[in-house]
């Protein structure tokens, strides 16, 4: 009886060996803040990709006759751009199939030419700084808006909606910030709208009394922010502190569901007006609600921003590693590169630079602290 249970054994093992050699494993890189002050967006978005793979790998997808499986490799970038290509190097090293990541534009932008060097492709589903796209990297893509596109429409609907006439503009310094106030400005300007003032602070900052003292004395009506919510709620608390009542603008790093928590008593109804690089228009409403409904039962928390962004970019990729009929990124490059598909987010196409074409955006407000969709806008 011992023997043949040995026997027994000894056959399981060969055939799982065997059963592991007909399957392909598929990394899959994901980079975002796990820790520091947005490490909650960046555990949304790394929430996103994982929600993803689980369903992949649910299909049973079949590349080059094998079945593939698909292994999700995360890493904390930290929002460093020196740490982000650290662990740009350790992805590299780890020979992943594709990277779906950086959150923010700042540590994008350094990471994509190490993924570049190594010829693997890179999808960020947030990083919207226009130059992530402008390096001439093949394997460069973004399924969101970028700043030039998003910080005009705000500009737009300062003046064309809300009537501004003086602003003050702040931003982080980041590239992300730093690039959607500077697309803001430009927009601004060309509508007419007096810039009184522009001041500058860190992605670390927690006291903004000395700026906002010194725009206070300008009376703007309106002050763009950008940055983050980490940043932009404990602004708007000493805000109020200073009795500013202007209306207070930013994109998509201030426009989540945590900035009421996060500006307290400092959020008023309506003084808010943000932008979402994405959104779903009329027609996609259905599968956005879907999405989220089936992310909180699966991680018992609403989605704070990028998850379906982030999980529409596992899906584009996966969709041209099977239509290339290979997980090598020079294989399923051309087939990306052409992409058609319909994801949560809406339609998803790259142009040339790699940038989504015909780029949604939507706004927001805040009221009862609770985001409220203004529109969608192109």
């Amino acid at each position: 009886m011992r023997l043949m249970s040995v026997a027994c054994l000894f056959t399981l093992v060969i055939n799982a060996g065997h059963a592991s050699a007909q399957e392909t494993i598929v990394k899959i890189g994901h980079a975002a803040p796990l820790s520091g002050q947005i490490a909650h967006l960046g555990k949304d978005n790394e929430n996103g990709a994982s929600m993803a793979i689980d369903e992949l790998n649910a299909k049973g997808i079949r590349i080059a006759g094998k079945k593939v499986k698909f292994v999700l490799l995360p890493e904390d970038d930290g929002a460093n751009p020196q740490q982000a290509t650290t662990v740009a190097q350790k992805l590299v090293d780890a020979k992943v199939n594709g990277v779906i990541g950086h959150l923010n534009s700042g540590t994008t932008i350094p990471a994509s030419k190490i993924y570049n060097d190594a010829g693997i492709v890179q999808i960020s589903p947030s990083a919207t700084n226009p130059k992530y796209t402008q390096q001439g990297f093949a394997g460069a893509f973004r399924v969101v808006a970028n700043d030039g596109q998003l910080g005009g429409a705000l500009g737009r609907y300062a003046a064309n909606t809300l009537k501004s006439q003086n602003i003050a503009i702040i931003d982080d310094r980041t590239a992300y910030g730093q690039g959607v106030a500077d697309e803001f400005a430009k927009s601004a300007k060309a509508a007419g709208i007096k810039i009184v003032s522009r001041q500058y602070t860190t992605d670390k900052a927690t006291d903004f009394n000395a700026i906002l003292t010194t725009i206070k004395g300008k009376n703007p009506d309106l002050i763009f922010f950008g940055g983050m919510d980490a940043v932009g709620g404990p602004m708007l608390r000493q805000m109020k502190q200073l009795g500013m009542t202007a209306k207070f603008m930013g994109g998509d790093g201030l426009c989540t569901e945590q900035l009421p928590a996060l500006a307290g008593a400092g959020l008023a109804d309506g003084q808010v007006v943000c932008a979402e690089a994405g959104g779903v228009e009329e027609s996609q409403k259905k599968v956005a609600e879907a999405f989220r409904a089936a992310y909180l039962k699966k991680f018992g928390v609403n989605v704070k921003l990028y998850a379906p962004y982030v999980y529409d970019a596992v899906m584009v990729m996966a969709t041209a590693m099977q239509k290339a009929n290979s997980i090598e990124p020079a294989r399923y490059l051309p087939e990306l590169k052409k992409i058609s598909y319909k994801g949560v987010t809406g339609k998803i196409e790259f142009d040339a630079r790699g940038d989504i074409k015909n780029g949604i955006l939507t706004l927001y407000t805040y009221n009862d602290g609770l985001r409220t969709q203004i529109a969608v806008v192109k």
